[in-house]
């Protein structure tokens, strides 16, 4: 990697894990356990569409595992690397469809995200109960991955006519 790759590739993580930590402090749903606004998920978008494939695993496998040491212990990472794979697979392949927008990207991104976290939850707790949570879970994505879509649509757009894009 040049010394300009590692340099973003560092602010980008930095900004994923500062946005990942900010979003635990916003009440999106309260009495919702697990509705997040996927803040960090922006960053990720970025790097999916700037970046590509490649960074943007490396990214998010770097915001899993920090946050994971950080914040949220083995469990959490856990949960955020069968959330964040699932995710970061349908949304490396939506991004490659004509038809589909940066705000369907980040969508299709958060509602896999949801269903691989509860994918893992089913395992561990040994029970197929746990889907009867995944509607509430689907609507809160759909949600939040079109508020963050539009932040990333329209901060990748500023950085673009800013010459900061590649």
């Amino acid at each position: 990697m040049k010394t300009k790759s590692i340099a973003r590739f560092s602010l980008l993580c930095a900004m994923a894990l500062v946005l990942g930590y900010f979003e635990r402090f916003i009440p999106v749903a309260p009495g919702i356990p697990g509705v997040k606004l996927g803040l960090a998920n922006t960053v990720l978008l970025y790097a999916v569409y700037l970046m590509g494939a490649k960074s943007a695993m490396l990214l998010m496998l770097a915001k899993v595992v920090l946050s994971g040491f950080l914040f949220a212990g083995l469990s959490g990472m856990l949960y955020s690397l069968a959330g964040g794979l699932l995710s970061l697979c349908v949304m490396l392949l939506l991004s490659r469809l004509k038809d589909v927008g940066i705000i369907g990207v980040s969508v299709g991104g958060a509602v896999s995200h949801n269903i691989g976290q509860i994918a893992v939850a089913c395992m561990v707790v040994e029970s197929r109960a746990v889907l009867g949570y995944l509607p509430v879970l689907m609507i809160s994505a759909v949600i939040t991955g079109t508020l963050t879509g539009i932040a990333a649509k329209y901060a990748i757009a500023a950085l673009q006519k800013a010459g900061l894009g590649k």
